[in-house]
């Protein structure tokens, strides 16, 4: 069964949101100059009020690893996924200071332990064209998922569905959204 991670959390109500229907993870935007950045501090609030099973991830722009391992070392997340141009050396030099998992967009990088696939412009909601994935690796795939699409994208056998603006309204983490598509998940049987 796949699993299902809620992305783009910017609020402390996202958090009983996310506790009430138990995606698998949540993710907390660090990459600058996005709708739903998050300061350490704003981030660190909301991850204190998310249930300890749900896996916290931080999503990370070519940032430096000093700034990553700062958060990790705030107790924030529990995986790490790079959404940049980072590639094996840099990998490798976030593999020296921690253990986390690492999700990488868009490439197959050693060192990484999932591949996340996603549209160019991360957060547009938009889909991309996935006959273009290689899915030789556990992969997360993210881009436009909602629940007018996300049976095609299970049917694709992902590691887990990403979704942030699939489950919006407004601009703000939808609690009936979010109910509806962890049950189409958990209930899937393609």
């Amino acid at each position: 069964m796949a699993k299902i991670k809620i992305c783009g959390l910017t609020r402390e109500e996202d958090a009983l949101y996310v506790n009430t229907y138990k995606p698998d993870f949540v993710g907390f935007i660090f990459a600058p100059g996005r709708r739903r950045t998050l300061t350490i501090e704003k981030a660190k609030a909301i991850s204190n009020k998310i249930d300890k099973a749900i896996i916290k991830v931080g999503v990370f722009l070519d940032q430096d690893i000093d700034y990553v391992m700062q958060v990790i070392d705030e107790g924030i997340i529990d995986a790490i996924q790079l959404h940049g141009k980072e590639d094996e050396s840099y990998i490798s030099r976030l593999r020296e200071r921690t253990t986390l998992p690492i999700i990488k967009a868009y490439s197959n990088i050693n060192g990484c332990d999932y591949v996340l696939y996603d549209n160019i412009e991360p957060g547009s909601g938009e889909t991309f064209d996935w006959s273009t994935m290689d899915t030789t690796k556990p992969f997360f795939i993210a881009g436009g998922i909602n629940k007018d699409n996300v049976l095609d994208a299970l049917a694709l056998k992902p590691y887990a569905v990403d979704v942030s603006s699939g489950v919006e309204t407004d601009g703000f983490k939808d609690p009936k959204k979010i109910e509806e598509i962890i049950r189409m998940v958990r209930t899937y049987e393609g």
